[in-house]
């Protein structure tokens, strides 16, 4: 296997809610997020690269106590995958920005 390469998308924009009073500390984000989001803190979980996130929703499925919550398939990262698997050109099903105030979603 070759090194793995941690892609880091737009800052401060990732849905991804984390609730450390909710952590029971079983690891299971640990085991299942493949950017490194989360790490252990004593016998908790705690967010280490919030940024990182690519929104897969691997976390927020296998949290047996529900404290963490992320919109799966949205952004960029899931339209980047999304396009990889299905031999498509990636698309975030975004509509053009419109008006001076207006920004894309990707």
């Amino acid at each position: 296997m070759g090194n793995l390469v941690i892609v880091r998308y737009l800052s401060n924009t990732v849905s991804l809610r984390f609730d450390a009073g909710g952590c029971t500390g079983c690891g299971s984000c640990l085991e299942v997020c493949p950017h490194n989001v989360f790490a252990r803190q004593g016998q908790r979980v705690a967010l280490a690269a919030r940024d990182n996130c690519m929104e897969c929703g691997a976390c927020a499925l296998n949290c047996p106590t529900g404290a963490i919550q992320v919109k799966a398939g949205v952004g960029c990262a899931y339209a980047i995958i999304r396009g990889i698997l299905t031999g498509s050109e990636p698309s975030c099903d975004c509509s053009p920005p419109a008006g001076p105030t207006a920004s894309p979603c990707c």
